[in-house]
């Protein structure tokens, strides 16, 4: 039997083919790891393409989320019919209230336009928004802040009054037992709101005083509810801030009181709305926005507030 090349002659027979099985063994290891790498290879290229596959489609779906969210500033309705159509917001009340409590990207007053319209879609949409506001244990200013700093309100009385509508329900109840009523809480609310513009516009002179406030709200809920006291100090204090978006709505003038000058005798007008007759805080809100279309306006003396009573029908 002849011996094959490189193995040395003194080894046994035994020995060169236990030899022999050592080198071909390794063959084999060696053809399995470039087989193993050329694998490798094909994954590797494989995942590289898929990534920027995937990073393409998410560039095109920033692009086309940043697209809708400009359509939505500039008509809320168009804006999120947009993103319905490309599958980026479901058709669903939730979604779209999700989508504008992170309000990411989105105009505070576009916000507000449609949660003020009355379509079937757009109230439900505003119930949905609003039961993402937790106002558990704060108080009804606090409450207040939270509530208006995600959107602007808009500038018609009657989508304000939805609103106020849906922001006095969703306090009640996560602090049951505060008021007697939602309606109890929905004018409490207006009052703050009104008070705010009375301590902090530069035009009105005669501010009123703790003891006016107290008095003026002292029949709402029967005297119960917050501290009134408590209420004043901190509209005092810190007064209603929102975000600046453009725009000329009720909103510049109950949360920016410097920019406008009207309503010089708001405290004495709040006054004489303490009938508690819903009608006439909602001509109240019509009357506000009217005046604040004339900046600059310096009501007279004898202001008084006629009712004003709208066809019953969905707000």
């Amino acid at each position: 039997m002849g011996r094959r090349k490189g193995l040395p002659d003194d080894l046994s027979p035994e020995e060169h083919q236990e030899l022999e099985n050592i080198r071909r063994r390794k063959q084999e290891l060696l053809d399995d790891i470039q087989r193993l790498k050329n694998e490798i290879a094909e994954v590797t290229s494989e995942i590289e393409n898929l990534g920027s596959t995937e990073e393409k489609k998410n560039m095109q779906r920033n692009k086309q989320v940043a697209m809708g969210r400009k359509k939505f500033n500039m008509d809320p309705k168009k804006g999120i019919q947009f993103l319905k159509e490309n599958d980026l917001l479901k058709n669903t009340s939730d979604d779209i209230a999700q989508f504008l409590y992170k309000g990411e990207g989105l105009n505070k007053t576009a916000i507000g336009d449609y949660l003020g319209e009355r379509d079937d879609l757009n109230l439900q949409v505003l119930h949905d928004f609003v039961e993402l506001h937790e106002f558990t244990d704060l108080n009804l200013v606090q409450a207040l802040r939270q509530f208006l700093w995600s959107f602007r309100l808009p500038g018609e009385a009657q989508k304000i009054d939805r609103m106020m509508e849906a922001f006095a329900a969703r306090y009640c109840q996560c602090n049951p037992g505060v008021f007697q009523s939602t309606d109890t809480c929905y004018i409490l609310s207006f009052a703050i709101i009104m008070l705010n513009t009375s301590l902090h516009n530069p035009n009105v002179k005669d501010k009123p005083a703790v003891e006016r406030f107290i008095s003026m709200n002292r029949g709402i809920n029967d005297g119960g509810g917050p501290p009134r006291r408590n209420l004043y100090d901190s509209i005092k204090n810190e007064p209603f801030k929102i975000p600046e978006d453009d725009g000329n709505d009720l909103t510049h003038t109950f949360f920016n009181p410097d920019r406008e000058g009207w309503l010089l005798k708001l405290g004495e007008l709040l006054g004489r709305t303490q009938t508690h007759c819903r009608n006439t805080h909602k001509h109240t809100a019509a009357h506000i926005h009217t005046l604040g279309d004339l900046p600059g306006l310096q009501p007279s003396e004898g202001l008084r507030l006629a009712p004003l009573h709208y066809a019953r029908g969905p707000r």
